[in-house]
């Protein structure tokens, strides 16, 4: 084949070093040689991973500089290192000098030439929003000072907006003209992404005439690409899709040019869209813990070790009614050990599935879909019973702190979502199952655990608990009206963001101090050890976000949004991959 012929072929040297170098279809090669002629070590570049070309002598790190030498060059290119246990990418940089300058520039034509052949779908203008506020408040510094020279490095333009306010992304989003954009970046944490996410998510459903409200509508697969800049306090996000929470990583994932597909899940109330969510849908202990969090912002990050140990103290356990339609079995299992890393059989399986109209990875935009029908497809299973915590989540929802998340085997892109129910315990088992959250156990080997593998989850109240259910609704409702001004979709502020919490704690501000009183005694979590009446019903844990409805429909979307990345990589995949074109790595 025409792309798998030499290109160019000659010796190079890198300072007193003399090279075979070797452009050749995917690749570029260069291999050490010795006073004999003899080959010695050879590094190989794939072209998709090269990130620019200089003539001279240029540098980006730590500052800017470039000196035009006739018979030099620079390759830019991705580079990996070990950061922990996990691969970091940095910025690779060889200077080489040619024999003559026809040759030098002979290669940097051929290189360039190359880079437009083999990554045409590398993003040429973004849309950037930083959050000055979230995390630890760099996200600024994080951006002028690593992030923006590689873009300018790799001739990528940005239009960069500063957020002074919640929601601001999203709206933005929403409103404006992106005509012209490749992408949509954050830089901050996982609250912006929401923000992101529901922008993308609701424009294009505009754009296609789609009702985000009706619970039982397939929607339309995004085309504009998300990209995520860590600088916020957990980027679960960020963690779970590309494996580090590093700027430069995923600067360089951004540049050129990964897509990683992503399932949605849209969380219901009766018709009403309320919110979406990637990482986590909880309810019971994540759900509490997220609540009292809120009464405790001027601790910081700290307020979430907090809370967690009071709502751990409190031994709350909360009845419920949960429906599920299960993803098929014979595809994958929670329980199969079968981590989601870059290149999955299972979601690229899951792809042919979703989209068996699909002709190449671009028709994954168009409207060629079969999905599943919640009403056609599968019987729905339907458990009673008393819980700690039950939850749903899209990934693993791996961080830092829970490398493995809560669920290790969880695919981003295979159409499904993993329910995680743990029936009511005594302090220590619940204790353990917490704990194995942080290490290499099975936190679902467990009696009182069981995990599903669905497309789709119901939750209600059994009949004795509606009563209080209802009451304490029309209060959320009433509250979130009176903050939003409508009931149609409850607003995404940033949780890390501008330190204003939650909608439902933004309403509670605002309330009249008879009403914040009366609730305030309602929705008392945390009164003690020895509290009398323990209340009849938790609260939803949305990815960060309160929700106000107890009562929910979820339904989990296929490959809906593209993100900027490829998924973890894994280190002894690299080596049995070489075959593989542009995406294995060999340096």
């Amino acid at each position: 084949m025409e792309t798998d012929s030499v290109k160019v072929d000659s010796s190079l040297w890198v300072g007193t070093k003399r090279y075979r170098a070797v452009l050749s279809g995917w690749y570029f090669n260069w291999t050490e040689l010795d006073k004999k002629n003899r080959e010695k070590k050879t590094i190989s570049v794939p072209i998709s991973e090269v990130v620019a070309v200089a003539e001279g002598k240029a540098e980006v790190q730590p500052q800017k500089r470039a000196e035009d030498t006739d018979r030099d060059f620079t390759l830019f290119y991705v580079n990996r290192t070990r950061g922990g246990k996990r691969a970091l990418w940095c910025l690779g940089r060889t200077e080489f000098c040619c024999p003559s300058r026809d040759l030098r520039d002979q290669w940097v034509t051929q290189l360039r030439t190359a880079l437009k052949t083999h990554c045409p779908s590398r993003p040429r203008r973004l849309l950037v929003f930083v959050n000055p506020y979230g995390g630890k408040k760099r996200a600024k510094q994080v951006y002028r000072s690593l992030v923006a020279p590689l873009f300018e490095l790799a001739g990528v333009s940005t239009h960069v907006v500063v957020t002074e306010r919640a929601n601001q992304a999203r709206d933005h989003i929403l409103k404006k003209d992106l005509t012209g954009f490749d992408g949509v970046i954050c830089v901050g944490g996982d609250g912006m992404f929401s923000e992101l996410l529901h922008g993308v998510i609701g424009r294009t459903q505009q754009e296609a005439g789609i009702s985000e409200h009706d619970p039982t509508v397939m929607l339309q697969s995004c085309d504009l690409h998300i990209g995520i800049i860590p600088a916020g306090s957990t980027d679960c996000v960020c963690f779970a899709t590309v494996g580090v929470n590093d700027p430069v990583t995923s600067a360089l994932h951004i540049i050129i040019g990964d897509s990683q597909p992503l399932d949605v899940c849209s969380v219901h109330h009766h018709n009403t869209l309320v919110r979406y969510s990637v990482s986590l849908v909880g309810y019971g202990f994540y759900g509490d813990v997220l609540a009292e969090s809120e009464r405790l912002r001027w601790m910081g990050p700290l307020r979430y070790d907090l809370s967690g140990c009071l709502v751990y103290l409190c031994n709350r356990s909360y009845e419920g009614v949960v429906q599920y339609l299960p993803a098929d079995p014979q595809l994958s299992s929670p329980r199969d050990n079968m981590r989601c890393l870059s290149g999955c059989r299972v979601c690229s399986e899951s792809t042919e599935m979703l989209f068996p109209h699909s002709d190449s990875c671009s028709s994954l935009y168009s409207r060629q879909l079969s999905q599943y029908s919640i009403g056609s497809e599968g019987e729905w299973m339907s458990v009673e019973g008393r819980y700690r915590c039950v939850s749903l989540t899209c990934m693993s929802s791996s961080c830092p702190r829970s490398p493995k998340g809560l669920s290790p085997a969880a695919h981003l892109a295979d159409g499904t979502g993993d329910l995680i129910l743990v029936q009511d315990t005594d302090p220590l088992g619940f204790l353990t199952y917490l704990h194995r959250h942080t290490t290499s156990k099975d936190q679902f080997d467990l009696p009182f655990v069981e995990v599903h593998r669905v497309k789709a989850v119901r939750f209600t109240l059994p009949p004795g608990e509606e009563d209080d259910y209802h009451d304490e609704e029309r209060e959320r409702q009433s509250i979130t009206e009176g903050a939003q001004g409508t009931p149609k979709m409850a607003c995404n502020s940033d949780v890390e963001s501008y330190g204003d919490g939650s909608q439902q704690y933004l309403a509670a501000e605002q309330e009249e101090p008879g009403m914040k009183d009366r609730r305030r005694k309602r929705r008392n979590f945390l009164c003690g050890l020895c509290c009398s009446k323990p209340p009849a019903v938790s609260v939803w844990n949305c990815d960060g976000e309160l929700l106000p409805y107890t009562e929910i429909f979820c339904k989990v979307h296929g490959q809906l949004v593209r993100l900027f990345a490829r998924g973890i990589e894994d280190e002894e995949g690299h080596e049995e991959n070489k075959s593989c074109k542009g995406r294995c790595v060999l340096h």
